[in-house]
């Protein structure tokens, strides 16, 4: 049943006189305390304007032309830049501006910015109004939250409707407002403790969009003008382009995270290989950032709805300094109950990246023994420094496997893993001679430039110094030079691709520069030998494991204006062994043994239950409900949990706090925690993916009957 309880035993008077003000004031656009800044123009930005329509007519890889359809496709989504919630601006807003939705093409090829501006105007006055409707409601204390009234709230709003009017926004709002100390209410907070964090929360927004200048206007209007062609495509302002250049640094002392905004909130995109949040473990792609704090015990800020680089400039800071997350699990409906974590902040090394071994034993059903060798390689990595100073001994991801090769040989191993999961690529060179290791001469990669010309100058240029079976395993954080690297191995038909759908990265960028600031323009794509693009499939595997990263929150498919997957002409390359006749035999074993194995039948099993918990599109507003859903939740993961214990025979857990372990707010010490963390460990026991991968590659070795082929080549 639906909280239809009157207005008059939820309010009192003065409350509701203020929300029926707030209300009136809302649909005639009037702002109360604070206005924002006159959004002013520059002459600058408006030939900024025109010229970036040039550039990317000129210079992108999409031809698209910029007509009526175009220019009503840039309305929506710089209404859904603007509004991503549809929570602000009412039905009438968006009908008058979709008056204007056939015009934007003529006005950006002449740099007329007025109506994108005037929009942009609106929706300020809008937030600006809202937040002060919430923060009276919020700070009258006569006013209480019903948690006992069974309702709930719409979250995934994507097919939602505009407010059709003031009263349908305040009834959304009530209900965000009510989630919002649910939700406080549930992490342990007490009533007024939850006012004060929203009024905070709610006044610094405000606060912040009152500040808001013309050329933060012009950065929102040309951005959402230049995701038309490719999520990649951005205009960098001055400020914008100092921020993104310190983002490229591996010396950016931080926590190694890549971040993005989305909706409302900061969005982590990926973990930099062996960077201080990839070593602590707690930040998972797709987490959503809600609060940041420095320290121990700092105050933390509350960071939904602020600019990206207002809040990498939180999380950035001092080496061994502490920075504190409060997150918004990646798999959690918006609404949902975060935690805390901390993290020590250090500089990315390059030793700490390279490439590692390891080598375990297998045996098969007949009990004969195999040596597995596994190269882990979390980035393609080259020391351009030492390189460009001649010196004979600079690191590179190709020099280090060549000897890690060599090493796994010396060894006897009967075949190797290369381990690409969570590699987000780097060195297009690396990757085309990494690839040379294991195979003769022949093209690596096609790349097709924006005038259609095909180069295949990326090529394998000496015979292989590795010829024994390979398995390669990937996985949706595997991404750009790594794509090419494996696209190119399942081409050649050199190893068995084990994983997951690759991130789908498959186009290159350049910075064009502007008379103020530059554009990052999507110029070519990438395209395997047999004609198939990496980019939007990524590399699809030839044994599926199962994904723990959602592929519809991660990859290049998740942006709504990637460009398309294609192919074009094969070119001529040799095929090393029989993989597509192995395959069926090989997939068939796979199957019997993960059908049994505790941890699979683990991960298949809390893969559905954590899935059915985070695609709901409403959240229950009835504290009881949620009580009750949040230990239905755990008990059932923790049953899976010691299910799996049970097979393995390990010690079964007691209560779903064991599986957490302790505390992040107060049990862990992050300090002595990045102190001993290193680079991971490679170790099949704690890792059933690269476990069943070794045994993938058994299956293949005795399928190819290549126990006896020499697998290093004479120099």
């Amino acid at each position: 049943m639906q909280d239809k309880m009157p207005l008059r035993r939820v309010f009192h008077k003065g409350a509701i006189s203020a929300i029926f003000l707030a209300a009136s004031l809302l649909s005639s656009g009037y702002s109360w305390a604070l206005t924002p800044e006159k959004l002013e123009i520059t002459a600058e930005q408006e030939k900024t304007t025109a010229e970036i329509v040039r550039s990317l007519h000129e210079y992108h890889y999409r031809d698209q032309t910029l007509n009526d359809e175009l220019s009503e496709r840039f309305l929506q989504n710089y209404l859904k830049n603007l509004d991503p919630g549809k929570s602000y601006l009412l039905k009438s807003d968006v009908d008058r501006f979709m008056k204007h939705k056939s015009k934007f093409d003529d006005d950006f090829k002449e740099g007329e910015l007025t109506t994108a501006v005037e929009i942009y105007s609106t929706f300020l006055q809008r937030f600006i109004a809202r937040s002060e409707t919430t923060i009276a409601l919020l700070e009258d204390e006569q006013y209480q939250f019903d948690f006992e009234a069974e309702e709930s709230l719409l979250v995934d709003r994507d097919q939602a409707n505009w407010p059709a009017d003031a009263a349908a926004a305040d009834e959304l709002w009530r209900k965000r407002i009510k989630a919002d100390m649910l939700n406080l209410k549930l992490a342990g907070k007490e009533i007024t403790e939850a006012r004060e964090v929203l009024v905070k929360r709610y006044s610094n927004q405000m606060r912040r969009i009152s500040q808001q200048t013309g050329e933060d206007a012009f950065n929102s209007v040309i951005n959402a003008f230049t995701m038309l062609y490719d999520p990649h495509t951005n205009y960098f302002s001055p400020r914008t382009l100092e921020n993104f250049n310190i983002n490229m640094s591996l010396s950016l002392e931080g926590i190694g995270a890549m971040l993005q905004s989305e909706d409302e909130y900061t969005k982590v995109v990926r973990l930099i290989p062996a960077g201080p949040a990839d070593k602590q473990g707690q930040l998972k792609p797709a987490d959503r950032i809600v609060a940041v704090g420095q320290d121990a015990a700092g105050e933390m800020v509350d960071v939904i709805g602020w600019r990206l680089d207002e809040v990498v400039d939180l999380i950035r800071g001092k080496k061994d300094s502490i920075v504190r997350l409060e997150i918004l699990p990646a798999k959690a409906a918006a609404g949902s109950s975060t935690h805390t974590i901390k993290i020590k902040r250090d500089k990315v090394k390059l030793e700490e990246q390279a490439a590692q071994s390891e080598v375990f034993e297998l045996s098969d059903e007949s009990g004969k023994s195999y040596k597995v060798g596994v190269i882990d390689i979390p980035t393609f990595y080259m020391d351009f420094e030492a390189y460009r100073k001649r010196d004979p001994n600079y690191r590179s991801t190709t020099r280090d496997v060549f000897k890690l090769l060599s090493d796994l040989a010396a060894k006897d191993v009967d075949g190797v893993v290369i381990d690409l999961r969570n590699n987000g690529g780097g060195s297009l060179h690396e990757a085309t001679s990494l690839t040379d290791l294991f195979i003769d001469q022949g093209p690596v990669v096609q790349i097709r430039q924006t005038n259609q010309l095909i180069s295949r100058n990326y090529r394998s240029h000496s015979k292989a110094m590795y010829r024994g079976p390979i398995v390669v395993l990937i996985n949706r954080l595997s991404a750009s030079a790594s794509e090419i690297f494996a696209g190119a191995i399942q081409d050649y038909g050199r190893g068995i691709i084990v994983g997951s759908q690759s991130f789908g990265k498959g186009s290159v960028q350049s910075l064009q520069p502007l008379k103020y600031g530059q554009l990052k323009v999507t110029e070519s794509k990438f395209y395997r030998v047999s004609g198939d693009s990496t980019q939007h499939r990524g590399v699809l595997p030839d044994i599926e494991l199962p994904t723990l990263i959602d592929p519809e929150l991660v990859g290049e498919s998740s942006y709504e204006y990637a460009l398309p997957w294609d192919s074009i002409h094969a070119v001529k390359h040799d095929r090393y062994f029989d993989i597509n006749s192995a395959l069926p035999q090989i997939i068939q074993d796979h199957g019997k043994r993960t059908k049994t194995d505790p941890d699979f039948v683990f991960l298949t099993e809390e893969l559905k239950v954590v899935d059915k918990m985070a695609n709901r599109d409403r959240i229950s507003l009835r504290e009881k409900t949620r009580l009750a859903e949040k230990v239905e939740f755990e008990e059932q993961l923790l049953a899976l949990e010691n299910t799996r214990r049970k097979a393995k025979g390990l010690e079964l857990y007691k209560t779903y706090e064991d599986i957490s372990g302790p505390a992040t707010d107060d049990e862990v010490d992050p300090e002595q925690q990045a102190l001993d963390a290193g680079p991971d460990k490679i170790d099949p026991e704690k890792d059933p993916f690269l476990k069943e991968a070794g045994y993938i590659l058994l299956d293949f070795i005795k399928a190819s009957g290549s126990q006896d082929s020499p697998k290093v080549a004479n120099f």
